[in-house]
């Protein structure tokens, strides 16, 4: 029974420590990565003054009323 919690808190401190790692890598490659490439192609064609005239036609803006 000696030394039980030491060996047993060396085991759960690795334990945790590679659970947050992979948790960590997990979120990186599985969210994050794949949110920056949507933004990086929804911005690559994007065009404002597009965009602008679809929303004043569709009489979603306030400020410059549709024609």
């Amino acid at each position: 029974m000696r030394g039980l919690l030491a060996r047993r808190m060396k085991f759960h401190l690795l334990g945790a420590f590679v659970v947050s790692v992979g948790s960590a890598a997990l979120y990186k490659f599985g969210v994050a990565e794949p949110r920056k490439q949507a933004y990086a192609d929804f911005y690559r064609n994007y065009d404002p003054m597009k965009d602008f005239e679809a929303m004043k036609a569709a009489g979603v803006l306030e400020s410059a009323p549709a024609k």
